[in-house]
């Protein structure tokens, strides 16, 4: 869109009285500013300034103790690019408002390497140079919760009034019973041009997956990610419940995953992992090795909170193993069957919670690490991957960010700057989780030992 296009659009829309201009941080969280509708061009134009420290600070939005971007720059302010999306219709707030996606730039006008967007528009150029193009499209699954208390609760039937107690995976009658609630998330996909597909119930109460289609940019694609999860969350707040994006809300009820299947054309449109049979190509073989050997590094952009690694055990419908399997889901990668036209990776690792731009990131450049160097895949798994004896992804967040610090081929997919500020992040976040003391930590020991 043109900036001209965004005047017209606010002029015949008098209803908007103000503005949201944000950009992701690591977490994937918007950090930005409410602005005027008569500011809108100062945006549109690159007059909207904030520090770029604001992409790394920790998801309580602390600044990271002695983090370099605060103590090393001053603090400096970065200029705030906006992406040529928007405005973005936002219909669940009081009034109606929208919002203006930006990313950062430095002083000089070079793109900020800490930014996750940035991130990702560097690992797609790669595929531009390539004569490649990421055809990409992924699946969410959410909880619907009672906001009330502080513990998630299973939200209650608009239909029956009772609150949900079972898994109900694939059944109509839920999606019947949240039609209305479902009915608006698509409305609202529509409005802010998120290509929305089928909804699905999942196997916890309440849980639900909605499939984004695929699109030929990664970047729209994460860009259609993080916007939905902001109006699912909206919407469910305007009826009457919580919509979490938690890897693992409930300990003893499925997790929820961010699931990515992708291709790549070529430039007559080609799908180079097919070759006309259901192995695929000698490129999607590639693409696999590379895959598994930067699972390991990249593993905290999958799984980058604490609660992120109560979801990836054995037999919890997520992967546990660095493996790879056709038709297979206990395994972290599968190649789906159908048309060979079709073939695509299936890559299951990330959880909900993750940031859509890292996660993406991550995938193409494991993919690209394949390519280029041309790695070859161990043999696919044939049945149950949680019982063979396979290499583990990092089994916690401790061991994930090790792996990401030291990482040898982290340094060909981030800049050096996303990778000390996600670790320095990351770590400002462990310690503050270690240094609290649970309820059950109280129920079992207080007065027991």
């Amino acid at each position: 869109m043109h900036p001209t296009e965004v005047i017209e659009w606010l002029k015949r829309h008098p209803e908007v009285s103000s503005l949201r201009a944000a950009i992701r941080d690591l977490n994937g969280i918007a950090r930005g500013k409410r602005i005027p509708v008569s500011h809108a061009q100062k945006v549109l134009e690159g007059g909207l300034r904030m520090p770029v420290s604001i992409a790394g600070i920790d998801v309580w939005g602390e600044d990271i103790v002695g983090g370099r971007l605060v103590f090393e720059t001053g603090d400096a302010d970065g200029i705030c690019e906006w992406t040529g999306r928007g405005p973005v219709p936002v219909e669940w707030t009081p009034r109606p408002t929208a919002f203006i996606p930006v990313w950062l730039a430095l002083e000089d006008g070079t793109p900020f390497p800490g930014d996750p967007r940035r991130a990702l528009a560097a690992i797609s150029s790669r595929f531009t140079a390539l004569g490649l193009t990421p055809i990409v499209a992924m699946e969410l699954e959410f909880y619907l919760v009672d906001p009330a208390g502080e513990r998630p609760q299973a939200p209650i039937s608009p239909v029956s009034g009772k609150i949900l107690d079972s898994d109900s995976v694939l059944a109509v009658r839920e999606l019947d019973h949240f039609h209305s609630f479902l009915d608006d998330v698509y409305e609202a996909c529509a409005a802010q041009d998120i290509p929305a597909d089928t909804a699905i119930a999942e196997n916890g109460p309440g849980q639900f997956e909605i499939n984004l289609l695929h699109v030929s940019d990664p970047l729209k694609a994460a860009d259609d990610a993080v916007l939905f999860k902001d109006l699912v969350r909206g919407i469910a707040r305007q009826h009457g419940f919580a919509a979490t994006f938690m890897a693992k809300p409930y300990g003893d009820r499925a997790g929820s995953g961010l699931h990515v299947h992708f291709s790549l054309v070529d430039r007559q449109g080609r799908n180079v992992f097919d070759n006309g049979t259901e192995q695929g190509s000698e490129t999607l073989l590639h693409a696999v090795g590379g895959l598994l050997a930067t699972m390991p590094e990249c593993t905290l952009l999958f799984a980058p909170h604490m609660n992120s690694f109560r979801r990836l055990r054995p037999g919890t419908h997520a992967p546990s193993g660095v493996a790879w399997g056709y038709e297979n889901r206990t395994t972290a990668l599968r190649i789906p069957g159908g048309d060979p036209k079709a073939r695509r990776i299936e890559h299951r690792v990330a959880g909900a919670d993750a940031n859509p731009y890292l996660v993406l990131a991550a995938i193409l450049g494991g993919a690209l690490e394949g390519i280029e160097h041309r790695i070859a895949p161990p043999d696919p798994i044939v049945g149950n991957a949680y019982s063979r004896d396979l290499p583990d992804i990092p089994p916690d967040w401790a061991s994930a960010v090790d792996a990401f610090e030291d990482g040898l081929v982290i340094p060909r997919i981030f800049s050096r700057t996303l990778q000390q500020m996600l670790v320095d992040c990351k770590r400002q976040e462990m310690e503050a989780f270690a240094e609290r003391v649970t309820t059950f930590e109280y129920h079992t020991y207080l007065e027991t030992v």
